[in-house]
């Protein structure tokens, strides 16, 4: 089985099994992009697509030609030559050649299913189109690695004709066996049984998994046959992919490491090699328009969030209480939330790390900041994703919050087209009461240039400061006939980001409310620190 301390390659498919997930499409521009950090995070090899099944992967094998790569290697994907077909005239395995580069990765049939009935052949055609496009593809001088297409399922009802199936690629020259769960339902611990089973049976035989989602347990089961053999693992980020997906390789990599003590990637310890985990996966979300997932483990997120008081008292003091790895060592970042369920500690822990104000947990002006929060939150507040609404609360509390502005008045005139016109009358310190229109697509974004030009001729420093993000959730909560909207929104400035909410039943208001506290939450940032807006 070998032991820990092992080195476990890695073959990252996010561009190509990754790109058959439904909704998942790279543009030329994004694979070479991705293969390029793909390189950096140091993966062994980069599977670039199937060329004879989506002719764009040929182009981005011929762009990749003006790149170097500084330790990953290319791997072109197709099948074995077609039934009655002789190798060098099967254009599926011309084109692995044509990809000219130094891997190719091809699937075959272990199911005897598949080869009776999907393929309407013999076994014996079976494992000569295996054994003759492994020797062909050597033949030209590329690595061969072999994916047992539906190893466990072909293993669970016939083990002697799947092990004569991968016995077949492994003869003719394959480098690699990879056993593939690919209908994603083989349970871990049959997993381990199987992969247990071959690797006795093969003991030389250098084996991989290849795991798909279909009930949850892809990156189990790749650790699972990490643990019973196999040296090789494939999956892609994110775990995109076919159906449910792929083997999330965020969650395998630095989980074989750090936990199961194999040796993955390059050979700088993990604060380096794992630094770039997240900025890889918040790429990928990118490229596909989509939110990233903030539960996600290591690169979410809240994967290092902590809620409950007791919780972030004790994350404090000693972090392994909580966390099972430093969140620096995958790139992400501890965060304490604030709401109803939060203790005094969290609040004061809030404030030290975002406002750099030492507080007693224990303190009058913290408890009653806190009683406020859990008022607000029956109320329909949610201050997890707006944590600057809250210490706005706290410093009120603490007498250390100064009024710069307050809003006094707003109008909205809307008609049949999106442009939308408000007037907003503001308080200002130091200039008194300034009026402003602003004109908009759409009313709150009317209202924010009409507030952004009154605050932005007092506090010039604002006008770096812009809303990035806006989200809407309708209804909160329900008082006899009103239904309540609670609106977050995400300020920038720099790279500095806040969020602050608020809530109402008209949804302008609500949005107006979060938006003031953003604006507020800047300044009193200012005025804490002595400094320009952070």
């Amino acid at each position: 089985m070998g032991h820990a301390g092992d080195l476990v390659e890695v073959l990252d498919t996010t561009l190509r099994d990754g790109a058959q997930g439904a909704n998942v499409s790279f543009t030329l521009k994004d694979k070479v992009a991705l293969a390029l950090k793909l390189d950096e995070l140091g993966v062994d090899i980069i599977e670039g697509g199937w060329p004879h099944s989506n002719p764009k992967d040929m182009e981005f094998f011929r762009a990749m030609r003006d790149y170097s790569l500084s330790r990953a290697r290319l791997a072109v994907f197709g099948s074995t030559r077609r039934r009655g077909v002789r190798p060098h005239a099967d254009e599926n395995l011309d084109s692995l050649v044509k990809a000219d580069v130094p891997v190719a990765v091809i699937f075959g049939k272990s199911w005897t299913l598949h080869v009776r009935e999907v393929l309407g052949a013999t076994w014996e055609e079976n494992l000569a189109m295996i054994a003759e496009s492994v020797e062909y593809l050597r033949q030209h001088g590329m690595e061969v690695v072999y994916d047992a297409e539906h190893f466990f399922q072909g293993y669970q009802e016939d083990p002697g004709m799947a092990l004569a199936s991968i016995e077949a690629a492994w003869r003719a020259g394959a480098r690699t066996i990879v056993l593939a769960d690919t209908n994603g339902g083989t349970p871990p611990h049959e997993v381990y049984r199987i992969v247990l089973e071959v690797r006795r049976r093969f003991p030389a035989m250098p084996l991989g998994a290849h795991m798909h989602n279909d009930i949850g347990c892809a990156v189990a089961n790749t650790l699972m046959a990490v643990a019973a053999g196999a040296r090789h693992v494939q999956g892609t980020i994110n775990g995109v992919g076919e159906r449910t997906g792929n083997a999330d390789l965020t969650a395998i990599v630095p989980t074989l490491e750090l936990k199961m003590g194999y040796r993955v990637l390059r050979d700088e310890p993990p604060p380096v090699k794992y630094g770039k985990l997240r900025e890889v996966s918040r790429f990928v979300y990118e490229a596909l328009g989509r939110q990233p997932n903030p539960y996600q483990p290591y690169v979410g997120d809240f994967a290092f969030a902590h809620k409950g008081g007791v919780h972030a008292d004790a994350v404090m003091k000693v972090p392994r209480a909580y966390e099972h790895v430093d969140p620096g060592l995958v790139g992400n970042r501890r965060i304490i939330v604030v709401s109803e369920v939060a203790g005094g500690a969290s609040l004061a822990l809030k404030a030290a790390e975002e406002l750099g104000v030492s507080l007693d947990k224990r303190s009058s002006a913290v408890r009653r900041a806190l009683d406020e929060v859990k008022r607000l939150e029956r109320e329909g507040y949610s201050f997890d994703e707006a944590p600057a609404s809250a210490l706005l609360i706290l410093l009120r509390h603490l007498g250390l919050h100064r009024e710069r502005f307050r809003l006094l008045e707003w109008r909205v005139v809307t008609g049949p087209t999106p442009t939308a016109f408000a007037v907003v009358k503001v308080w200002v310190e130091g200039r008194g009461e300034l009026l402003e229109a602003g004109e908009g697509v759409g009313p709150v974004h009317a209202v924010d240039v009409a507030l952004r030009k009154a605050l932005t001729s007092a506090f010039p420093q604002l006008a770096e400061t812009y809303l990035r993000d806006y989200k809407v959730v309708l209804p909160t909560a329900v008082k006899s006939t009103e239904s309540l909207v609670r609106v977050t929104v995400e300020f920038m400035n720099g790279h500095r980001a806040w969020r602050t909410v608020g809530v109402s039943s008209n949804v302008v208001d609500a949005s107006i409310r979060a938006i003031i506290d953003a604006y507020d939450f800047a300044l009193q940032l200012e005025e804490l620190k002595g400094g320009r807006v952070p």
